[in-house]
C-alpha cells in the first residue's frame, strides 16, 4: 500500500495513540467517578485500572484509535485538539458500553488479556455499567450546554441505535444458515462503522464545523470502519491468542457469520459446499461446545480454499481506499491529512 501523501511515512502512529489516550483519560476517569458504587469500581476494572481483587492496575482500556480520531477531528476543522475531547470520552463510553454488553451476550470470557467483567462482577453488574456508560456519554456532551454540543450528541445518539442495531442483526445472523455478502457488510457498517464515523466527526462538530464537513469525515470513518471490522474478522478466526487475547478460531465457537464465513459460502464449489452442509449441521447441534481444534480447524480450512479470507483481506484494502478518498473531500491541514491516512494504514495492518 502506497500512501498518496509522503508525510504518511513520518507519522508516529504510537504517539498519536498516546495523545488520545493520555488527553482523554483524566475526563474519562472523571466520568466514571460520578458513577454509584459498586458500578464506579467494576468500570475501573473494566478500563484496567485495577484487577479483580481491586488493586491498582496498569491496563490502558484498549489502543484508543477512537479518541486520537476525535482530537484530529477537531484539527480537521482548525480547532485545537483538546476542543474534542468531550467527543473524545464519549464516544469511548459508548464504544465501552457496547463491549461490556457484547462480552455478556456472546459469551467471551476474555477481553485484552482479562476475564471479562461479567465473568468477575456478573451478568448483571455488566449490564448495569455498560448502561450506566451510555448515559455518562450523553450527559458529558450536553453539559458543555452549545448549539455545537447539542449537534455531537445526536450524532452519538445516531450512531449508538446503529451500534445496536448492528449487534441484533450479528445475533440474528448465528440462526440463519445463510447471510449475503451485503447483508454482512449493512451489519458490519452499522456494528463497527457507525461508531468510528462518529469519532472521526465529533470533534470536528464540536469545533464548529459545517454538516458538509461533518458528513464528509464520516464517510471516512464509516469506510474505515468496515476495513477494520474485515481486519477484525480475519482475525477472529486465524489470529494468534497472544495476540487477540481471545481462544483459537473464537468466531467459529460463536458460529459468528463474518464476512471470511459469509463470502466463502457464497463462492460456490467443493469447498464452499462442505463448508454450509457442516455448518448447517452445526446449527441444529448444541455439540460445537465440545468440538476438537480439529473440527474448527476444518472449518478454517474450508473458508480459506473457497476464497473467503482472501477476499476479505481485498474487502479491506477496498474500503481502506476508499475511506482515503472521502478525505479529498475536507479542506484539512496537511499534517492532520497526513495522519488520518497513517490511521487508516494502521487500522488494515494492525496485528490485533
Amino acid at each position: 500500500m502506497t500512501p498518496a501523501n509522503p508525510a504518511v511515512d513520518t507519522v508516529d502512529i504510537a504517539a498519536l495513540l498516546e495523545r488520545g489516550r493520555d488527553m482523554s483519560a483524566p475526563v474519562l476517569r472523571a466520568a466514571v467517578d460520578r458513577l454509584a458504587p459498586p458500578m464506579d469500581t467494576v468500570a475501573a476494572y473494566h478500563f484496567g485500572w485495577i484487577d479483580a481483587q481491586g488493586r491498582p492496575a496498569d491496563g490502558d482500556g484498549g489502543k484508543a484509535v477512537r479518541p486520537a480520531l476525535a482530537l484530529l477531528s477537531a484539527e480537521a476543522a482548525g480547532a485545537a485538539p483538546e476542543v474534542g475531547i468531550p467527543g473524545a470520552v464519549a464516544v469511548e463510553l459508548v464504544h465501552n458500553f457496547s463491549l461490556l454488553h457484547d462480552d455478556l451476550m456472546d459469551g467471551d470470557e476474555q477481553r485484552r488479556h482479562r476475564d471479562t467483567v461479567w465473568k468477575v462482577h456478573g451478568p448483571a453488574q455488566a449490564i448495569l455499567v455498560g448502561d450506566a456508560l451510555f448515559a455518562l456519554a450523553n450527559e458529558l456532551l450536553l453539559e458543555i450546554g452549545t448549539v455545537e454540543a447539542g449537534r455531537a450528541t445526536r450524532r452519538l445518539t445516531t450512531a449508538t441505535r446503529k451500534l445496536i442495531d448492528g449487534q441484533a442483526q450479528d445475533i440474528s445472523f448465528e440462526h440463519r444458515d445463510r447471510v449475503t455478502v451485503e447483508e454482512c457488510l449493512e451489519m458490519e457498517g452499522n456494528k463497527t462503522g457507525a461508531l468510528l464515523a462518529c469519532a472521526v466527526s465529533i470533534g470536528a462538530v464540536l469545533g464548529g464545523a459545517d454538516e458538509r464537513t461533518a458528513d464528509t469525515l464520516e464517510a471516512y470513518g464509516y469506510h474505515l470502519g468496515l476495513a477494520f471490522q474485515a481486519v477484525d474478522d480475519l482475525l477472529g478466526i486465524w489470529g494468534d491468542p497472544d495476540a487477540t487475547g481471545k481462544q483459537t478460531w473464537s468466531d467459529l465457537r460463536q458460529r459468528k457469520k463474518s464476512l471470511p464465513v459469509v463470502a466463502a459460502l457464497a463462492a460456490g464449489g467443493p469447498a464452499s459446499e462442505k463448508l454450509g452442509e457442516l455448518l448447517a449441521a452445526d446449527a441444529g447441534s448444541n455439540d460445537v461446545d465440545t468440538f476438537s481444534e480439529e473440527e474448527f480447524a476444518t472449518r478454517a480450512a474450508l473458508i480459506e480454499e473457497a476464497g473467503g479470507r482472501e477476499w476479505t483481506s481485498q474487502e479491506a484494502r477496498r474500503q481502506h481506499a476508499v475511506a482515503i478518498e472521502a478525505l479529498h473531500g475536507v479542506d484539512m491541514p496537511e499534517k492532520v491529512r497526513a495522519e488520518l491516512t497513517a490511521l487508516a494504514d494502521f487500522v488494515v495492518v494492525r496485528k490485533r
